[in-house]
C-alpha cells in the first residue's frame, strides 16, 4: 500500500471512530433523557384517573400531559420548573407527594388521625366490656347448668 493510500484509510479510521463515538453519546443522552421523562411521568398523578400515574394511564389528558413534559424537557426545562408548571395548571393534587402547607395537612395528617381515633374506640370498647358483669343466675338456671356439667362428666369420663 503506498503512503497516499494510508493516509486516506488513517482518516477515515478516524473519522469512522468519531462518528460511532459521537452515535453512543447521543444513545447515552437519549437514555437519560427517557429516563427522566419516565421519572417525571411517574411522579405526576393523572388528574382524570387518579390512582394512576401519567405514565400509566391511557387518558387522553394524560397523554396530552406527556407530550407537554417530553416538549419541555426538550426545551432544556429543569424538573423542578416542570412540576412548578404543572402545580400551577392542576394544583397540588397532581404531585403523588404533596408539600407539607396548611392546604395540605388534611392529606398529610388525615390518615394518623383515623388511625388514632379507630385505636382511641377499640380501647374504650374494651375497657368499657371489662366493666360490665355477667347476670345473676336464679336457682332453676344454676340446677339446669349443674344437669349440663354432670352430662359432660359423665360422656368425659366413658
Amino acid at each position: 500500500m503506498n503512503r497516499p493510500m494510508r493516509a486516506w484509510a488513517a482518516r477515515l479510521g478516524i473519522a469512522l471512530m468519531v462518528a460511532h463515538a459521537s452515535t453512543i453519546a447521543i444513545a447515552a443522552g437519549e437514555v437519560d433523557a427517557d429516563a427522566r421523562l419516565r421519572r417525571l411521568d411517574e411522579s405526576f398523578r393523572c388528574v382524570v384517573c387518579q390512582n394512576q400515574s401519567l405514565a400509566d394511564s391511557n387518558a387522553e389528558l394524560a397523554a396530552d400531559l406527556r407530550t407537554q413534559i417530553r416538549d419541555q424537557v426538550r426545551s432544556g426545562a429543569t424538573d423542578e420548573q416542570i412540576k412548578a408548571y404543572m402545580v400551577r395548571r392542576y394544583g397540588d393534587f397532581v404531585l403523588y407527594r404533596p408539600p407539607l402547607k396548611p392546604v395540605t395537612w388534611a392529606l398529610w395528617l388525615g390518615p394518623f388521625i383515623v388511625l388514632a381515633a379507630g385505636a382511641w374506640a377499640m380501647w374504650r370498647s374494651i375497657v368499657h366490656r371489662r366493666g360490665l358483669s355477667a347476670a345473676a343466675l336464679d336457682a332453676g338456671e344454676r340446677a339446669r347448668v349443674a344437669s349440663l356439667r354432670g352430662h359432660e362428666e359423665e360422656g368425659a369420663a366413658s
